[in-house]
């Protein structure tokens, strides 16, 4: 009778040890699936923040106006109207797109100047887009090519799109016209004075250039 009492007690102390050990192992399991599901979660979520980072970055970087050079413009009729209105004042501005930027519509490339008022007491703000328009500056002048011609196409019409790897040139109306509407707005380029420039591309980056004004002569460095 005691031998069979040993022999009970050992199978059940076996028995609970077993079942302890298959406790444990479920018990592992589940800690080691939830585990996973939060590594797998955490991974898909960094990669989706990544892709993202990376699109944002090279649309910023990639998507946007490089300065290569600015002067003093013509300061008497840098558009070519008439007689009664060719008292405009303009900058030229040389530039390109950033290194791997896409092919950009010239009325997607917006620029803005801000300068001191002529009170001295405020900010005046001028402002139009790369080709030719604008509320501020409605006869701004067109993008053209880095020797100063025409941007055409092939067939010969207005060449609306900038691509990468050329370089161009527009002047920018810093003053517009008596006869302009709405009525003149100006940064007109004053000795002394810097201006802050600023080109945006639309769905892209952003180029902000300070113009210093050391001299107002046509051809002079401003930046």
């Amino acid at each position: 009778m005691r031998r069979e009492n040993v022999r009970m007690n050992e199978n059940e102390v076996s028995g609970s040890i077993g079942i302890g050990a298959m406790i444990v192992f479920i018990a592992l399991i589940l800690v080691a699936a939830v585990a996973s599901a939060v590594i797998i979660q955490t991974g898909e979520k960094l990669q989706q923040n990544a892709q993202q980072t990376g699109d944002d970055t090279r649309e910023e970087i990639g998507g946007k106006i490089s300065i290569i050079t600015v002067w003093v413009g013509d300061q008497t009729d840098c558009d070519g109207e008439v007689a009664a209105q060719d008292d405009d004042k303009c900058i030229t501005l040389v530039f390109e797109l950033a290194a791997g930027s896409e092919p950009v519509d010239e009325s997607n490339v917006l620029w803005t100047i801000i300068c001191t008022n002529d009170a001295g007491n405020g900010m005046t703000t001028i402002f139009g887009d790369f080709d030719g328009g604008g509320d501020t500056a409605p006869t701004g002048t067109d993008t053209l090519n880095v020797d100063g011609t025409a941007k055409l196409t092939q067939a010969g019409a207005d060449d609306d799109t900038l691509n990468p790897g050329e370089v161009y040139m527009i002047d920018l109306k810093t003053e517009t016209d008596a006869g302009d509407t709405p009525a003149s707005s100006e940064c007109a380029p004053v000795i002394g004075e810097e201006h802050t420039l600023i080109i945006s591309v639309e769905g892209g980056g952003t180029t902000y250039e300070t113009l210093t004004y050391n001299s107002i002569t046509e051809g002079e460095s401003i930046v």
